[in-house]
């Protein structure tokens, strides 16, 4: 993604604006809210605004079932696994087991250059013995065929698949992919396949040789999840939040559909794939999870010379399967609406700063991202000059909108100071000796502020 230029930024703390949610009835399981950055727009040139749609489902305790995983575990079993690292994949596995309830179905498959599935999809109740005797038994030994063994993790989730079900593979790999396919071109379009049936990829990468855009674009495919594991000891840590995350999962397979009114033209998606067709935008999500909030930001560009008034910007859709409901169907509804104003003291004061917050991490994100590519190419002073002037950005963001009236909310505020660390710490840490390890640290914050991913 390109650098945000200088103007573009001022815009985005200046002149965008929040429009409130319409009262148009909608499903209770999934709430849908559509918010700009401000209330008022300016009717001379009021540029470019930002809509951010947010999407939360029931929380935890108002939940009555629990939610059936459909699930394979792919590990990892080339020669770089070796002692503490294979130790430790099997106690993560071992932890997984301990999650899953009799009903839940999962496989066991591990890779080197050979694919084996150790344990073939099953309900836990009846294989849960020789699930434990093949995770007691598994060594490491040969070479890395990552796309075979995540394809054959996909085909026994497939087996499987049902309205009601979390559709999931989880990856564990230490080492690049040296066995068949093994661009991150490739894993993408593998990515996009299996969550075009219903399954997400998370990947864990573990240590410091892994290909950390291959996992990431893999993850991000399938809107799975993604996470850099420096030290075998935390892994078992992993699987068990990796599986917490599974088991919130109240609905999924999300279409998002915004239809923008005359006027208002959609220019990009931040952050995610999507696709702009005239005034219309489209968005999937593979799941939502019930504590946690998951939001998408379309930048559009306002109509010039508006009248004094109200208007509407767009209408959302969001279709999505009901987990709580057995996998019915369901879908929200809500439009979004602005007021035109000449007067500028009510276009000041019609900032939304819990929607600009958000904005802001999004921004840093794809700077951040811009910071990679440079340093990628030997421009170490450029990518430390991106991530400095990131960090005051930041900086900056978290002061103007974690304060005064309408504050944005703690977690968000929490996030922007968090990105601030990140980059101030990446800065830093760009020399030879010490860039394998960051480019992994931020590949994964990256994906984990553009998901919203809950660890």
């Amino acid at each position: 993604m390109s650098m945000i230029p200088r103007a573009a930024v001022a815009l985005v703390l200046a002149s965008f604006a929040f429009l409130t949610p319409a009262s148009t009835p909608q499903a209770a399981e999934v709430k849908l809210s559509a918010d700009l950055g401000r209330s008022v727009l300016p009717t001379s040139d009021p540029g470019t605004v930002y809509l951010r749609l947010s999407l939360k489902s029931l929380a935890a305790a108002r939940r009555d079932r629990h939610t059936r995983i459909n699930a394979a575990i792919v590990i990892d079993r080339s020669g770089s696994m070796q002692g503490d690292r294979i130790a430790a994949a099997k106690e993560g596995a071992r932890v997984a087991l301990e999650r899953l309830s009799s009903e839940d179905t999962i496989a066991l498959v591990a890779y080197n250059h050979n694919v084996d599935v150790l344990s073939p999809a099953a309900p836990l109740g009846g294989a849960k013995k020789r699930l434990q005797r093949a995770i007691d038994q598994l060594t490491a030994a040969g070479t890395t065929a990552l796309y075979d063994g995540v394809k054959e993790g996909g085909r026994q989730v497939e087996e499987n698949l049902s309205d009601d079900n979390v559709n999931r593979v989880i990856l564990l790999s230490d080492g690049l992919a040296n066995v068949g396919p093994s661009s991150p071109h490739a894993l993408a379009a593998l990515g996009r396949k299996l969550a075009s049936r219903g399954i997400s990829v998370s990947t864990i990468g573990l240590g410091l040789d892994y290909n950390e855009d291959l996992m990431e674009r893999l993850a991000a495919a399938s809107d799975g999840n993604h996470v850099f594991v420096e030290h075998p000891s935390d892994l078992a840590e992993i699987f068990e939040r990796e599986f917490g995350d599974a088991l919130s999962v109240s609905a999924r397979d999300i279409t998002i559909t915004i239809e923008c009114k005359l006027g208002f033209e959609p220019m990009r998606i931040l952050g995610r794939d999507g696709t702009i067709d005239g005034n219309r935008i489209t968005l999937k999500l593979n799941q939502l999870q019930s504590e946690n909030e998951r939001y998408v930001v379309v930048e559009l560009k306002a109509p010039k010379g508006r009248s004094e008034g109200n208007a509407d910007i767009a209408d959302v859709r969001v279709d999505y399967v009901d987990l709580d409901k057995d996998g019915a169907p369901a879908h929200a509804e809500t439009r979004a609406n602005v007021r035109f104003s000449k007067n500028e003291k009510e276009v000041e004061d019609g900032l939304n700063k819990a929607v600009m917050s958000q904005v802001a991490a999004q921004i840093a994100t794809e700077r951040s991202e811009k910071a990679v590519e440079l340093r990628d190419k030997g421009d170490i002073a450029g990518a430390r000059k991106v991530l400095e002037a990131n960090a005051t950005y930041l900086k900056r963001a978290y002061e103007q909108y974690g304060s005064g009236a309408a504050a944005a909310p703690t977690a968000s505020i929490g996030t922007l100071n968090e990105l601030e660390k990140q980059s101030r710490e990446a800065a830093d840490n760009l020399d030879a000796d010490s860039w394998n390890r960051t480019r992994k640290a931020m590949r994964y914050d990256q994906h984990k502020t553009k998901a919203q991913q809950s660890y």
